[in-house]
């Protein structure tokens, strides 16, 4: 599973074999700038997951509803899930244990597949005093078991277990019936995920302890455009083969 927010992105990483798409909330980080992810909306998550859909993908595409966009009523996070659904998601993803069970239970009973967010849930921020690793102790690990089997009980058909000690992921990995995704929570889970950005070396500051960078597109990019700008300023592109011949009549 790896985020994605665009057509170009959708289409590159469908043809890398990717299982899943993830139209992510992060898309507040890393495409817009923010600081963290309260800072995106369900209509901006809907245009994202119009442009991924449009690379026709393979891959199931999943779209995380934002925050505030299923915490204030049952009827409203139909809603908004509809509205994602709309726009060519294949479900929906949301953060929270039981404290969420009556949401999910009204999307799944409106026939829209759910995947869970449980471990460092990043809607929540505020409330956890920053971006901390979850689960550190017995009852806090106990109470993620917990909380997954109630969002088990409730239909969800897979799990994000992010920013958990890995002995945490493989506990909730070998409790639950469903597949686990991990980002963050070892290398027992049934499947992982990455935002693209940090894959692909494309990240503002230093990436998380859990990311594998796999390119310096950043780089990369640096240089293309350096070598753009000093071909212009040297008057060295365009050159006579990138530009169209010039018509006989025009040339007297």
């Amino acid at each position: 599973m790896i985020t994605a927010y665009d057509e170009p992105t959708a289409r590159y990483a469908d043809e890398a074999g990717v299982d899943i798409l993830l139209v992510g909330d992060s898309l507040a980080n890393v495409v817009l700038g923010h600081g963290d992810t309260l800072h995106v909306t369900i209509a901006e998550m809907a245009h994202h997951v119009r442009a991924v859909a449009a690379a026709s993908p393979r891959a199931h595409i999943v779209a995380d509803m934002p925050w505030l966009s299923y915490h204030v009523g049952v009827a409203s996070a139909v809603a908004n899930a509809g509205e994602l659904i709309r726009a060519g998601a294949q479900s929906v993803k949301l953060e929270g244990g039981a404290n969420r069970r009556e949401v999910v239970r009204a999307l799944v009973d409106a026939e829209i597949p759910v995947m869970g967010h449980l471990g460092l849930t990043p809607q929540s921020v505020l409330a956890l005093g920053g971006y901390k690793v979850q689960g550190k102790t017995r009852d806090a690990a106990k109470l993620l078991v917990e909380d997954a089997m109630v969002l088990q009980s409730e239909g969800v058909y897979a799990l994000v277990v992010e920013g958990v000690p890995r002995v945490v992921g493989t506990q909730l990995t070998e409790s639950l019936d469903i597949p686990t995704i991990g980002i963050g929570a070892g290398p027992d889970t049934d499947g992982q995920v990455l935002v693209i950005h940090d894959l692909l070396g494309l990240t503002k500051g230093r990436p998380a302890k859990f990311v594998r960078q796999y390119a310096d597109l950043g780089t990369a990019i640096t240089d293309a455009v350096s070598r753009y700008a000093r071909d212009v300023r040297d008057a060295t592109f365009p050159s006579v083969a990138e530009s169209y011949d010039d018509p006989a009549e025009l040339r007297d």
